[in-house]
């Protein structure tokens, strides 16, 4: 577990606050509004995932990793609560997702975001620089 001034940052799953994560997501969030809660487990229990925690061991933040350890990884459903926001703590939950020893040696990262590029961006994060070379596919696609 890393620590900076009253919080802390953990990997294991059984600290995880499943209703902290599906409140976010479907309540507050842009991107997550139309998962179902069987959904957003299935998708902690399938990533690797970093919970955010106060002093009192409340979670505060999340994000998870989609990957295989080697070549890929995908960050997704990134977010501190609103009331802890502005103290540096997204920024450092990215730097220990990005400096992670089972992650460090990935070759490409991926991720979605509408409105904070400026953030990813302090961690090497840019623009698609060929995007004539990816492909997407929605899962309401037959």
């Amino acid at each position: 577990m890393n620590r900076m001034n009253n919080y802390s940052i953990s990997t294991d799953k059984a600290l995880l606050d499943i209703n902290v994560i599906v409140d976010y997501l479907k309540n507050q969030s842009y991107w997550a509004k139309e998962r179902t809660e069987d959904a957003i487990s299935k998708s902690i229990g399938n990533s690797f995932c970093f919970g955010v925690y106060d002093a009192e061991g409340k979670q505060i933040g999340f994000a998870r990793v989609v990957t295989d350890f080697a070549v890929f990884a995908w960050l997704m459903d990134v977010f501190i609560l609103a009331e802890f926001q502005g103290q540096g703590l997204g920024s450092w939950l990215i730097r220990e997702i990005i400096s992670h020893p089972e992650l460090n040696t990935v070759m490409k990262w991926g991720l979605g975001t509408k409105d904070a590029h400026a953030l990813y961006r302090k961690f090497g994060f840019t623009s698609l620089s060929k995007p004539e070379l990816m492909m997407e596919r929605s899962g309401s696609e037959k």
